[in-house]
């Protein structure tokens, strides 16, 4: 099981925090850093200092970590056109080494659209445009060089594109899909995703919604052991049931609570819960690091978790 690091920074924090995370994770051995795309905080707070573009961030990270790996859980389609976010992923892969990964997703979030000027179409439309940047992304980044691409699509027609610049991952960068969507999310997932990912839900929600995909991809005549499966859960550890208590309040969360929808309590209990998801099928866990100043819970679950794993 590889542990992950993943963020929130619509809800308030600053590039330098994000930078601060990112190489504490890259120093304690963790597999990735990944943050959201979002422009709006939800829920109480501020969200001040207000929000950071997150392929921006990732393009200052890549320059300023070596080994980690990069990327968003989710990039929403509805933020970019497929061209232009193909050119900015391929160049953050480039000034990365090659480190960069693509998650994406159809975009749900209605108040940041509003927000920010940014058309927010109906959710079956919202599919349909996520379908042809897939193919768009894909088709142009998997051109050989001199080479054209072109795609005949009804949002986003592409006609003799020199598809380039090229990633320096090769045939692309990885990409990411997720969501609990019972047809359309496991049947795209299974012809385009390198990895499907499960954001909050449960051990038994997880290995349905394994299934399933895993059915799509045989339908398709894939091979279901060629795609990586991951959850993302909450985290919350503490060497004791006070720690744990203490880091709770400090992101608004009880400990019961945690403990029943995320990854919380003791270094023990931690391990004992990812076991869980790991025998349902789960490769790779993003821990949702909410306190971005706690970088002291960052090395506790290095240390004393992931040694065990």
């Amino acid at each position: 099981m590889e542990l992950r690091i993943f963020t929130e920074p619509q809800q308030g924090a600053s590039y330098d925090q994000l930078l601060a995370v990112a190489r504490a994770a890259e120093d304690a051995g963790y597999g990735a850093f990944f943050r959201s795309d979002h422009y709006l905080k939800m829920g109480s707070g501020s969200g001040e200092p207000g929000p950071t573009d997150a392929w921006t961030t990732l393009a200052g990270l890549a320059r300023e970590t070596s080994r980690i790996r990069l990327g968003t859980l989710m990039t929403a389609a509805t933020f970019r056109l497929p061209g232009p976010l193909a050119i900015a992923v391929a160049q953050v892969d480039q000034m990365s080494g090659g480190r960069v990964e693509l998650g994406i997703g159809a975009g749900w979030y209605a108040d940041e659209h509003t927000a920010y000027g940014i058309p927010f179409p109906p959710v079956g439309e919202r599919f349909d445009r996520l379908a042809e940047q897939l193919a768009v992304i894909t088709g142009l980044w998997e051109t050989p060089v001199g080479k054209t691409f072109d795609f005949a699509g009804t949002y986003y027609p592409v006609s003799d594109s020199p598809a380039l610049p090229k990633p320096v991952q090769d045939p692309r960068p990885p990409i990411l899909l997720g969501g609990m969507g019972p047809k359309r999310t496991p049947r795209l997932a299974a012809r385009y995703a390198d990895e499907f990912n499960l954001p909050f839900v449960s051990v038994d929600d997880t290995a349905a919604q394994f299934a399933r995909v895993r059915a799509a991809c045989t339908a398709i005549g894939r091979a279901p052991d060629t795609m990586r499966w991951s959850n993302a859960l909450v985290v919350c550890c503490g060497r004791n049931d006070a720690e744990v208590a203490r880091r709770a309040a400090a992101i608004g969360r009880e400990p019961a609570e945690l403990r029943e929808n995320g990854l919380a309590g003791t270094p023990a209990e931690l391990v004992d819960r990812i076991g869980r998801y790991a025998a349902v099928g789960s490769q790779r866990l993003y821990l949702q690091l909410l306190d971005l100043d706690d970088l002291d819970h960052l090395e506790l679950v290095a240390a004393e978790v992931m040694p065990q794993l």
